[in-house]
């Protein structure tokens, strides 16, 4: 993690331990610490305090002691530094663990709770603009499930980035000009004619799907047959118009439905028309990089570790696909977004260092240009490979997947995986009403929290809870606590898979804490009050967590 993300991303209690640290290491060694340089973390196993921190190992060189030894001399003035701390251990080689006050952790319960949805909000990229696009599927067809993955991954991670305060741009590329265009034209234009009984020449990379014939009666209902009797040359641009059109409209209502929205949608076609293309061609010209060989004109990428150079215009005249890509990238740029993030197909893999070339030799830093790519998706149903729609006969598209396992449940198993590792979606397990089902174990748990919390007693919100100090509730709280931290890292990351790792924990403690602490007991009113509010605190955390990964938290199951 950022050295800034370290500091601005800290949750408070954790920031006044590092603080604590740092006056500490000033007074007893009048050693300056670096921004950063001192961290502390949740213990894997709860014996060993509440949080803990490595400096003493780390330090060791430094001050010419051993650890133990440092940890001796801190631990007085740790204490004095920070009221929170309970105690301070030295733990195997030189570890320091803190045992935080009771009432430290549970102040975090008021803050959520004031806070409310906006809680996790930061503004540690405040201002700073990004672009960031994802799935761009070509109008030509469905949305697939490596598309769908991407999508889900894409939309997951602006919301997180929103939280951390970049002014995010949602942006979808359509690749509406070019040879899949005019394919699919005259995929159209071949059907439209077999509705009249008229045989024509399918074109030979043509769409086959059923989808095109619903596209040509389409057209049919709303032209009859004015275009039978013409050549495809004299009506190409009514096919290919109309056909991506209505292929883009299909797009958007599968991405509706699957609640991932976007803010711009950037046609191809428009970089031709505001004359981007050829604005980018001349800026590599100024650059000195551009050669020509054997009648095309290459671009010199390897100049900036391309395995090879790359051609943008053909001896025929015709650009390549990089080279719209590429003026794309500089409009991006130049729309004043001080990073690009383009989330991409696990095919685009070779893609990333002609683009980062590209970039560099437009005079644009590649360092502010990231690509994520997608892996690929693998179905599982009944212990088989699932491949086919029962519904259309094709391949597997978006929509079946949502009408198989449904919109939340789609969502949370594609953004459970880490982007850059190929995964299996079990539906068998994505529809389970059961704990083997993380998404049903999470929305159970909201679905837990919100049955509690309509009773007739009211929580009470205040600075500290002294009733609450059972373990179970400790390690809640302190879960709780980390919320804001697993935004940022999943930020810094570009990784919102550990939102899910997040949240599977956060139910596991919760439905630890309700299993042992009776919440609800009429004979001990200010305990329930209390542990009410950390339920509503819980409660508050885990929509939140739910909504930033596109997953529903409902309020009954």
């Amino acid at each position: 993690m950022s050295i800034v993300l370290e500091l601005l991303g800290m949750n408070k209690i954790e920031e006044n331990l590092i603080n604590a640290i740092n006056k500490a290491l000033k007074t007893r060694f009048d050693f300056e610490a670096s921004e950063g340089m001192v961290m502390v973390e949740i213990p894997k196993d709860k014996t060993n305090g509440d949080y803990s921190t490595n400096i003493a190992m780390r330090l060791t060189k430094v001050l010419s002691k051993r650890p133990q030894d440092i940890v001796n001399e801190l631990k007085e003035e740790l204490l004095k530094e920070n009221k929170d701390i309970e105690a301070v251990e030295i733990a195997g080689p030189g570890f320091i663990n803190f045992r935080m006050k009771k009432a430290s952790l549970t102040s975090t319960i008021k803050t959520i709770i004031d806070a409310g949805d906006n809680f996790g909000q930061t503004d540690t990229n405040k201002g700073t603009k990004v672009c960031v696009e994802y799935v761009s599927v070509n109008p030509t067809g469905d949305i697939h499930p490596g598309h769908a993955r991407g999508a889900a991954i894409g939309d997951s991670l602006t919301r997180m980035m929103k939280k951390t305060g970049y002014d995010v741009t949602r942006e979808y590329y359509i690749n509406d000009a070019g040879n899949q265009i005019d394919n699919l034209g005259r995929s159209i234009y071949v059907r439209y004619h077999e509705l009249f009984g008229i045989e024509k020449p399918f074109p030979e990379d043509g769409y086959h799907a059923k989808d095109i014939i619903d596209l040509a009666n389409y057209i049919k209902n709303e032209v009859g047959d004015k275009y039978v009797n013409v050549e495809y040359a004299d009506c190409a641009q009514y096919f290919k118009e109309t056909g991506t059109k209505l292929e883009l409209d299909k797009l958007k209502a599968d991405l509706e439905l699957y609640g991932v929205e976007f803010d711009v949608w950037t046609s191809e076609k428009t970089l031709y028309a505001r004359n981007l293309v050829l604005s980018a061609l001349d800026k590599l010209k100024e650059s000195g990089l551009l050669f020509e060989n054997e009648g095309a004109t290459w671009l010199r990428t390897t100049e900036y570790g391309d395995d090879k150079d790359r051609v943008l215009v053909k001896s025929d005249g015709s650009y390549t696909y990089f080279t719209p890509d590429i003026s794309y990238h500089l409009d991006k740029f130049n729309r004043g977004h001080e990073r690009l993030i383009d989330i991409l197909g696990a095919d685009h893999h070779g893609y990333i260092a002609r683009l980062k070339a590209a970039v560099k030799a437009l005079g644009k830093n590649p360092d502010n240009l990231d690509v994520i790519i997608v892996q690929m998706v693998r179905l599982l149903k009944d212990g088989e490979e699932f491949k086919l729609s029962k519904r259309s006969g094709k391949a597997i598209a978006l929509r079946d997947i949502i009408e198989e396992a449904g919109v939340d449940a789609t969502r949370y198993f594609f953004v459970s995986k880490a982007a850059n590792s190929q995964m299996d979606f079990d539906i068998d397990v994505a529809t389970k009403k059961s704990n083997d089902n993380p998404v049903y174990y999470a929305q159970y748990a909201h679905a837990r929290m919100c049955s509690i919390l309509k009773n007739d007693i009211a929580y009470e919100v205040k600075d500290v809870y002294p009733l609450i100090e059972n373990d179970k509730e400790a390690q809640l709280l302190k879960q709780l606590n980390e919320f804001p931290n697993v935004i940022e890292e999943c930020v810094e990351y570009q990784e919102p898979h550990r939102m899910c790792n997040y949240i599977q924990k956060l139910a596991s403690l919760f439905h630890s804490f309700y299993n042992e602490c009776k919440v609800i007991d009429r004979d001990n009113m200010e305990l329930t009050k209390e542990r009410l509010a950390l339920v509503k605190a819980s409660e508050i955390v885990l929509k939140n967590a739910l909504y930033l990964i596109g997953v529903s938290a409902p309020e009954q199951m």
